[in-house]
């Protein structure tokens, strides 16, 4: 059993304003060492060029004038007269009669194949995207779109043109199952540029969505989550995550989230799942209340609470669920809204400019305690060397309180200029402990009773 990290570790100041570091869910060691923090943080263009007007909606194969360069869609989210609609499973004919404001399509370039669950597993496509498939090949138009994604494919991995070229139409043909029940899947935004760009620099990220907008993607993304478990059992875990701009991982600039399936829980989910068997409040402890009590609190709503992280490798915001469920597909529309609303105000606190990942940790289907939703948006502003590879020390250049002054005089700015949902800010969140409820044992029981008014509702006038 991994021991408990004590508490005096989280974050510790020395004399000479060093700042130690000790991630209580891995036990990742990290150093902020002075001066080495005042660094520009974003990526900037030395010479932006101009947006030649007729390729802003083809600037890149996620764009949406070119559909056809990413493998066959299985869902899209229209806006109609300001409603949102999903569509599942369009045939080729009919993907350019509305405009995707964000897209489900599986990923070219799979991390885990679909050969990997069928060699391995004997896995077979369920009857529902057996006959999608089906009726999509049946097209001249769909199966010559599957066939070029296949040799874009297949050439991409080394396998050469005259290879491709002895292959029967069925052994062509049989690469498309990747394309219909694979699981490395993207959520693909509509646009490449903010609106009214004029220079390439002007890129539309995370933060420029407007709320409602981060809502859908948000809640669209859940769908797809929920539909790789119920497509494959062999699922163990489905990692959900964001790269934004390319010092980050990002093979395009484009905004888009990635699910990857694997059939293991994964390094992050085992450590912590140790831990959290010998302390169930640990998120809490180790987490939110710890927050608290160093006013590392960023912003708060009714549903999640968001925090300047400690114990990280890169400068990180912690967003975290409140509710009492452990998986993202069960929490209500207000608790999937809070969520969303927390973490479109830090990717926009941060910047456009700045790389990042986000990442999302949830209990894993076969776990049995709970594990709170949370999602980390790390700043990928440094690159680890020889010295964290000699010592496994990591050098993070900002410390937690440089991340919650720089976030919360943004989020002050961008509240008034009312580009982020109605939050609580900094010392506006009531700092109550326990908040997290996936915890049964901690969960609020606020009195009702009329002498005793909730804590959260702040002090009484006498």
């Amino acid at each position: 059993m991994l021991d408990q990290i004590p508490e005096s570790s989280y974050l510790m100041r020395m004399a000479d304003g060093t700042i130690k570091q000790v991630n209580p869910l891995t036990g990742t060691e990290v150093w902020t060492v002075p001066g080495r923090g005042n660094r520009p943080l974003g990526v900037l263009s030395a010479n932006p060029a101009p947006i030649d007007p007729t390729k802003t909606d083809a600037y890149c194969s996620f764009c949406p004038r070119l559909y056809l360069e990413t493998p066959p869609e299985k869902a899209r989210l229209v806006k109609i007269d300001d409603n949102y609609t999903l569509l599942r499973h369009l045939q080729v004919d009919a993907l350019f009669d509305t405009t995707a404001e964000f897209r489900r399509v599986p990923n070219l370039f799979e991390i885990v194949s679909f050969n990997y669950w069928q060699k391995n597993f004997d896995y077979r496509l369920p009857d529902a995207l057996e006959s999608h498939k089906l009726t999509y090949l049946a097209s001249v138009a769909g199966r010559q779109h599957v066939l070029r994604m296949s040799e874009q494919r297949l050439k991409a991995v080394g396998i050469d043109e005259s290879a491709w070229e002895r292959m029967s139409l069925d052994e062509r043909l049989q690469f498309a199952n990747a394309f219909f029940g694979g699981g490395h899947e993207l959520i693909v935004a509509r646009r490449h540029f903010i609106d009214g760009a004029t220079h390439d620099h002007q890129l539309a990220s995370s933060g420029a969505l407007t709320p409602e907008e981060h809502y859908q993607y948000l809640h669209f993304t859940i769908d797809a989550l929920r539909d790789i478990y119920a497509n494959n059992r062999y699922v163990r875990y489905v990692a959900v995550f964001q790269n934004w701009l390319k010092p980050a991982g990002a093979s395009f600039d484009h905004l888009h989230k990635q699910l990857v399936a694997i059939d293991e829980r994964g390094a992050q989910n085992g450590l912590e799942l140790e831990r959290v068997r010998a302390n169930p409040n640990l998120y809490n402890e180790a987490g939110a209340n710890f927050a608290i009590y160093r006013n590392l609190v960023v912003a708060e709503n009714d549903h999640a609470i968001a925090y300047a992280g400690f114990g990280h490798r890169f400068p990180t915001l912690e967003i975290y669920s409140k509710s009492e469920r452990s998986q993202p597909w069960n929490h209500s529309a207000d608790e999937l809204r809070g969520m969303s609303d927390l973490v479109q105000a830090c990717h926009a606190a941060t910047g456009a400019d700045v790389p990042c990942n986000e990442e999302w940790y949830y209990k894993p289907p076969d776990v049995d305690v709970p594990m709170p939703w949370r999602v980390l948006i790390k700043w990928r502003v440094s690159t680890p060397a020889g010295f964290e590879g000699g010592t496994k020390i990591y050098v993070n250049t900002i410390d937690p309180e440089t991340i919650r002054n720089r976030v919360i005089s943004r989020l002050l700015q961008l509240r008034n200029e009312g580009r982020i949902a109605a939050i609580k800010i900094g010392a506006e969140s009531p700092g109550l402990p326990n908040c997290l409820r996936y915890n049964p044992a901690v969960r609020q029981q606020e009195s009702a009773h009329p002498e005793f008014p909730p804590l959260s509702v702040g002090p009484q006038d006498g």
